[in-house]
């Protein structure tokens, strides 16, 4: 009875993250929830805001608390010359800002908010720009790992510019998907920055792992590819298990706290973001910003449905329904 009941609430999570995925990948939802009242309040749980203003002061805040910063100013599936253009000036006017205030934080990026669907050429003088200010600044940037159909992309441009003497950049690697086991152990042995996530595209079952269990299993083995081979890899995730299984790894192997960080989203598990930075560890929080926030929000809910219960209740507050929670 009980195993029955543990695959009906499944199926039913399940089901619920695949709509989720669905909503954030459809226009006409995202028009309704943008111009829903008290949406925007809604977000600012996982976002920080709309403004570089927004973003500087809660990556202020973070680093108050002992906690290092990545900035990421939202937009992928960028088809217009000019918002590609636009990408990378707020990245280029963030680069500046993070120098300018001394903040303990770095940028990631999405390379189709870039140019990467209009051409390649143009991409490289967006993300040129931006690369070489951050090199500058002896600044870190991290490549956004999007979909699979852009996985093979993504990591074929990442080594051009690597084997072009890029070395201030590294990428992400989902482990839902099957192929991340060849793509670590490459970039182990090139030393490259590695951030390690569970994925969160709806993709086939032939790319990706469809069961969870599947997916942290294999999650705990890259993790320990990475303890044993990477260098300073990130583990982002919120998943107590996947948090227990690298620090027992880590003690086993004796590889130094110093040497590795975790990551987590804003304004997700905020609890144990500062139980892990309390305990030492190196804690880096990745912060987004800007209008294209709506189809970030609901992949943050499709990763970890409890996500929704916070949102539910940040709408609730603000209805006309409010009395309903005693407000």
């Amino acid at each position: 009875m009980l195993r029955s009941a543990v695959e009906r609430l499944t199926w039913r999570t399940d089901v619920l993250r695949e709509g989720l995925i669905y909503l954030s990948e459809n226009p006409t939802a995202r028009r309704f929830v943008r111009r829903a009242p008290g949406a925007r309040t809604m977000a600012r749980r996982f976002v920080a805001g709309e403004t570089i203003d927004d973003a500087m002061n809660a990556a202020r805040a973070l680093n108050q608390s002992n906690m290092s910063v990545t900035l990421d100013y939202l937009g992928e599936s960028v088809r217009n010359r000019d918002e590609a253009r636009a990408a990378a000036e707020m990245y280029l006017q963030l680069i500046q800002r993070i120098v300018n205030d001394q903040l303990d934080a770095n940028v990631s990026l999405k390379m189709t908010a870039m140019g990467q669907d209009i051409d390649e050429g143009f991409l490289d003088e967006n993300l040129g720009r931006v690369l070489d200010l951050a090199q500058q600044n002896d600044m870190f940037v991290r490549f956004d790992m999007e979909s699979s159909a852009y996985t093979q992309r993504t990591l074929d441009y990442f080594y051009r510019l690597w084997n072009g003497g890029r070395r201030n950049i590294g990428v992400v690697i989902q482990s839902y998907l099957r192929r991340s086991a060849g793509d670590i152990e490459r970039l182990n042995q090139d030393g490259v920055r590695v951030r390690l996530c569970k994925g969160a595209y709806k993709e086939p079952a032939s790319v990706a792992y469809p069961e969870k269990s599947d997916v942290d299993a294999n999650y705990v083995k890259l993790a320990q590819m990475l303890l044993d081979h990477g260098t300073y890899p990130g583990f982002a995730t919120h998943d107590e298990n996947m948090i227990r299984a690298v620090r027992e790894y880590a003690s086993k192997i004796r590889r130094d706290p110093s040497t590795f960080e975790f990551q987590m989203l804003y304004g997700v598990r905020r609890d144990l973001q500062q139980k892990l930075a309390a305990a030492g560890y190196r804690l880096r929080v990745y912060v987004p910003f800007g209008e294209a926030w709506y189809p970030y929000l609901m992949r943050r809910m499709a990763e970890r449905p409890a996500n929704l219960f916070f949102i539910v209740n940040a709408v609730v507050r603000e209805s006309p329904f409010r009395f309903l929670l005693g407000k």
